[in-house]
């Protein structure tokens, strides 16, 4: 799909985004978001699990006629969600769930990576004002991207446009495993540490060991994205997600990429429009269709 911002605007349309904890959904009319609502994510549960929560949280517009936008983790392939990181979606292995979600919630539903619909978001209406080429990264549960390039969203057909999460570190392991919130949990955990939300407040409050390790994984974050400063020209790059807009992330990794010569640097800036990055920019994806 290539979308300009000229070319899409919010019309009546219900957004889902789909993220590791919490699986929410916005209504929004006239380029605006006037409603909302959220529930857990059964995300160990496998796909069934999670098309009931998304069912459930549809029921009060079951009356109603208004495309339908879902923005999920994983690979997707002609409406199909695989998902390689089977901490974050076990039991996701070309799931039809474009298929499935069109049958049961009655109204033709459009699916997009989470990611990638945050990008959009981000660059339409929050921090990608005046800039061709743009990148969204997201540390949560996973970690994940997206990018605009050239002005137009990146969507590539085999569904693993920009995955920075599936790239590999010198040792085979994915940035991913390495550096998401649930590596860092894992880490934590191995390390005395009673969860990653420990480990980071550690790290924080100046425990010298904490921050070692909480800034191992942020290091990583920042090789890669050097490889994209020089590789796709990106300019600036807005950071979400739960872990990405912790306090003192941001920094960390603006320090790790000042380590670098100014060639693989680019502006690293807060996702301005914070958790909502996906339901916004979904809404215009699914408004465009």
């Amino acid at each position: 799909m290539n979308l300009t911002v000229k070319e899409s605007v919010l019309h009546s349309v219900i957004a889902f985004d789909i993220g590791g904890s919490q699986s929410r959904i916005a209504l929004f009319e006239q380029g605006q978001l006037i409603w909302r609502n959220q529930a857990p994510t059964p995300s160990q549960l496998g796909p069934d699990a999670m098309v009931e929560t998304i069912v459930k949280l549809y029921r009060p517009f079951a009356q109603k006629s208004l495309p339908v936008g879902v923005a999920i983790t994983g690979q997707l392939t002609q409406g199909c969600v695989t998902g390689h990181n089977v901490d974050v979606m076990p039991g996701w292995q070309s799931y039809p769930l474009q298929a499935v979600l069109t049958e049961r919630l009655q109204q033709p539903v459009q699916i997009y990576n989470d990611a990638r619909a945050a990008a959009w978001g981000e660059y339409q209406f929050g921090t990608g004002a005046q800039c061709s080429e743009f990148l969204f990264l997201t540390v949560s549960t996973g970690i994940g991207a997206g990018l605009v390039l050239n002005g137009r969203l990146h969507i590539a057909a085999n569904g693993f446009d920009a995955e920075i999460g599936e790239m590999l570190l010198a040792d085979g392991v994915t940035l991913e495993n390495y550096a998401s919130g649930t590596a860092l949990g894992h880490l934590a955990q191995r390390n005395g540490f009673d969860s990653a939300k420990h480990l980071c407040d550690a790290a924080d409050a100046g425990d010298v060991k904490a921050n070692e390790l909480y800034q191992s994984g942020i290091a990583e974050v920042a090789k890669k994205l050097t490889d994209l400063a020089v590789m796709l020209g990106i300019q600036r790059a807005a950071v979400g997600g739960s872990v990405g807009l912790r306090s003192g992330y941001l920094e960390r990794l603006r320090s790790e990429m000042q380590r670098y010569p100014a060639m693989y640097q680019f502006e690293l800036v807060p996702a301005a429009l914070g958790a909502d990055a996906g339901l916004f920019g979904v809404a215009a994806l699914a408004s465009a269709e």
